[in-house]
């Protein structure tokens, strides 16, 4: 069995953006001369996301109001109440919308791969998607099979 792990490097921009990286993922597939498998995308990150979904712009406008809308900013979040945190580590930023929108995506997503390609449907694509930007991020590309 091979087992093949790559980075991928992304900056993101906005506070919620949905970053297409399904040529990456594509690249390091070939990259690991697996043939038949599956390959896991993972985000180490607490608010950043991993999704799979059409690279439509007005979709992808439609998936940011619905996050907004889900968890909205201006919400009170106890993440964001620093003084109480005593003990715990924070960067001082108040991005508790940002850990429950993850929440919300999960931070991976598993696709089987055949004849070394993805099995991704005709419209389907992977998406880091940035909750908390605009950052520099690391996206884990972890590849298993024969």
């Amino acid at each position: 069995m091979i087992v093949h792990k790559q980075k991928i490097e992304k900056e993101s921009r906005s506070q919620i953006e949905f970053i297409d990286i399904t040529h990456e993922v594509e690249e390091a597939v070939r990259e690991s001369k697996v043939k038949n498998g599956q390959v896991l995308v993972f985000s180490p990150h607490t608010t950043v996301g991993i999704s799979i979904n059409q690279n439509e712009t007005l979709l992808m406008q439609d998936f940011q109001r619905l996050l907004y809308k889900l968890v909205p900013i201006d919400e009170r979040y106890s993440h964001d109440l620093f003084e109480l945190k005593s003990g715990s580590k924070s960067d001082g930023r108040s991005n508790g919308h940002s850990h429950c929108k993850n929440l919300i995506l999960g931070v991976s997503e598993a696709v089987p791969i055949e004849e070394g390609k993805l099995l991704l449907g005709k419209r389907q694509n992977i998406f880091m998607v940035e909750l908390d930007g605009g950052r520099k991020r690391d996206i884990i590309v972890q590849t298993m099979g024969e």
